[in-house]
């Protein structure tokens, strides 16, 4: 098939690191336009990757208009996300988009209910799922290959210095990172959470603004329970950007990373039966990974007229349990989180 033509809209840091890194080298898509209000922006993305000046717009209006996109790739900040969404599907176009697809639940659940009136593809880029040790590691736990699991424990160690965009953010750790983590979590667990317990915080000498750690526990359906540690400021050792997980299992344990800063090179899953020898399990090959993987994922859903495996309807729980734990950590209490259908309230 021809390759979907994308604007992709949002040119700061990271969406030049996709317009320079990803789009390239993908070449089941063609960018036909690149957007952002942000004339340096534009700027700078044509000096770093070298974009003809026809394929670049200050005006999304203009810039669909002229290039007639049939998907649009949004990669602005969180603010952005809710109205260029919008703007988009009103323009009848699939959208990949950027975690977290909206600031709320109920935000989410109007955009997922407006492509799905339009018969559009909400994606949502939930790029650590597209590894391969969560990939076996999900498979592991679905084939109960060492019995029921009752226990997960995370940890995410990184430090983050200086004065950078996730120093400025509100929630630069529970909103912008774990986000990651609570996803894996329903892919693994192949459940939604029902509660969680949630403490944030902050140094007062960080650059941080907003709570750069935060420990929490939560329960899943079914009674798995989770202990969760994350930090942006720590003077440890650092973990791979998916986090050390260690599982407990009725009849053994199982450790496994995943993305390292070199990629998949890192990804390892090792599995121990009770009282017995430590093995390494074999990991499936994965020839898209990342945010290779999500773009791959989303034309492949576009093409086949699917839903993506990352949906937004399928992200709501995503975006529920990331909501509970801000909410759990503001009010310091518990909070639980309910599921009618595909209806998740707090």
């Amino acid at each position: 098939m021809n390759p979907l033509r994308i604007v992709q809209v949002g040119l700061g840091p990271h969406g030049r690191n996709w317009a320079k890194r990803v789009i390239p080298d993908t070449k089941e898509v063609d960018v036909v336009a690149f957007v952002d209000t942000d004339p340096h922006a534009i700027e700078m993305l044509r000096e770093e990757a070298k974009v003809p000046a026809d394929r670049c717009f200050e005006s999304l209006t203009e810039a669909i208009a002229v290039t007639q996109p049939q998907a649009m790739l949004i990669t602005t900040a969180l603010p952005g996300h809710v109205p260029v969404i919008e703007a988009g599907l009103a323009a009848g176009l699939h959208i990949l988009v950027e975690k977290p697809f909206a600031p709320s639940l109920a935000a989410a659940r109007k955009l997922v209910d407006a492509a799905a009136t339009k018969n559009l593809v909400l994606m949502v880029s939930q790029n650590y799922r597209f590894f391969p040790a969560p990939r076996a590691i999900a498979a592991l736990v679905r084939e109960s290959r060492l019995g029921r699991l009752h226990e997960v424990s995370i940890d995410f160690r990184r430090f983050s210095p200086g004065q950078g965009r996730h120093q400025l953010e509100e929630q630069p750790l529970l909103v912008d990172m774990s986000i990651h983590h609570f996803d894996l979590l329903r892919l693994i667990l192949n459940a939604e959470p029902a509660r969680i317990y949630c403490e944030a915080w902050n140094p007062p000498w960080t650059t941080f603004t907003g709570p750069s750690v935060a420990v929490a526990s939560i329960v899943f359906e079914g009674g798995v329970v989770v202990s969760y540690r994350g930090t942006w400021i720590s003077s440890g050792p650092v973990t791979p950007w998916a986090g050390d997980w260690r599982l407990e299992f009725e009849h053994g344990e199982v450790f496994w990373t995943s993305r390292e800063d070199d990629g998949v090179l890192h990804d390892k899953v090792v599995a121990r039966q009770r009282l017995g020898k430590a093995r390494t399990v074999a990991l499936p090959s994965m020839p898209r990974t990342g945010p290779w993987g999500t773009v791959t994922e989303f034309v492949n859903a576009v093409q086949a007229g699917r839903e993506p495996e990352t949906s937004g309807r399928n992200n709501l729980g995503t975006i529920a349990l990331v909501e509970a734990a801000v909410a759990s950590a503001t009010r310091r209490e518990p909070v639980a989180i309910s599921r009618s259908g595909e209806a998740l309230a707090i």
